[in-house]
């Protein structure tokens, strides 16, 4: 259940200001707060909370008071709060460098791959002038490749012819022998 007027305005004037509701309670601890705010939070918290004991005032003389218990007092919300934003925006800033050189190292890699890749082009542009032009020789020498493919079905079919001339003329020698001897 949330507390509502008088109390949640008393809870909300404690959590704001503890060091002045702590300096109400003992007057020994607000001095050492007040002359250690320059050192930091450590000392506050280290200084005991000392609360007087109260007059008994009840008419019962075995019955003792209890002291009220108090926290010892928290380091100022402030400085917890800027040491924390300060030590989160060196994270962040930690992971936003890190995030850019990976994208530095990126774009570094892309303009590599990039000059490679030109270099690729270049090269299959040469290469590709380079295969025109021994299609243009080809096709220039093409008709003299064709002559020298007929020239030799010529030689081969005049050899052919020279074999058969050979064959023919041995066969009349051996009859020209065989009418000499009779």
């Amino acid at each position: 259940m949330a507390a509502t007027g008088d109390d949640a305005a008393a809870m909300d004037s404690i959590s704001r200001a503890p060091a002045a509701h702590l300096a109400a309670l003992n007057p020994a601890v607000s001095s050492t707060a007040a002359s250690s705010q320059g050192e930091g939070p450590e000392v506050v918290a280290e200084t005991p909370a000392v609360v007087p004991k109260k007059p008994s005032t009840n008419s019962d003389g075995g019955v003792e008071t209890a002291e009220e218990a108090v926290e010892p007092a928290e380091p100022d919300i402030n400085e917890l709060c800027t040491d924390m934003f300060d030590k989160m925006s060196v994270f962040l800033q930690g992971e936003l460098t890190a995030t850019c050189e990976d994208y530095r190292l990126l774009e570094n890699m892309n303009k590599l791959t990039s000059l490679k890749y030109m270099e690729m082009k270049d090269i299959s542009i040469n290469i590709s002038r380079n295969l025109q032009d021994l299609n243009n020789k080809y096709a220039s020498l093409q008709p003299y490749l064709d002559q020298i493919n007929q020239i030799e079905e010529q030689v081969s079919s005049l050899e052919q012819a020279a074999y058969k001339l050979d064959a023919y003329s041995k066969k009349l020698e051996a009859r020209f022998k065989k009418l000499e001897k009779r």
